[in-house]
């Protein structure tokens, strides 16, 4: 059974950093193409970031250089270091995952989830 465990969420002023990751289990983690989603109060669960299985990374447009994901293969860890977080990146994030390749910044493209971890940035 494949299981996400988020961690690394909190609260942090408007230009302050924190680095999320995801650990997972159940199943060969190299060969799956991993995600971070988030999602706000009334809003829809939107893409955040996404790595295939070979490294690849795409980034939603609202990230503008402040993120950058990244995966321990060795350790099964996914991360997603955000940098100079506004108050709109408040949300609640999710990892998912995927077998094979896919670089889709959907959520209906991924088959497994975690619980999330709440991400509040406020002054």
């Amino acid at each position: 059974q494949v299981e996400l465990v988020e961690s690394g969420g909190g609260s942090v002023q408007p230009g302050g950093s924190l680095r999320l990751s995801c650990t997972a289990s159940g199943y060969n983690y190299d060969t799956y193409s991993l995600g971070w989603f988030r999602q706000a109060p009334g809003q829809e669960r939107e893409g955040v970031a996404t790595i295939d299985h070979y490294g690849g990374a795409r980034y939603a447009e609202f990230v503008n250089g402040r993120f950058t994901i990244s995966r321990d293969n060795a350790v099964n860890t996914l991360y997603l270091q955000m940098n100079s977080l506004k108050p709109e990146d408040t949300a609640m994030y999710y990892c998912a995952a995927v077998r094979g390749w896919s670089n889709a910044l959907v959520p209906g493209n991924y088959h497994y989830w975690g619980q999330g971890t709440q991400v509040t940035v406020s002054s």
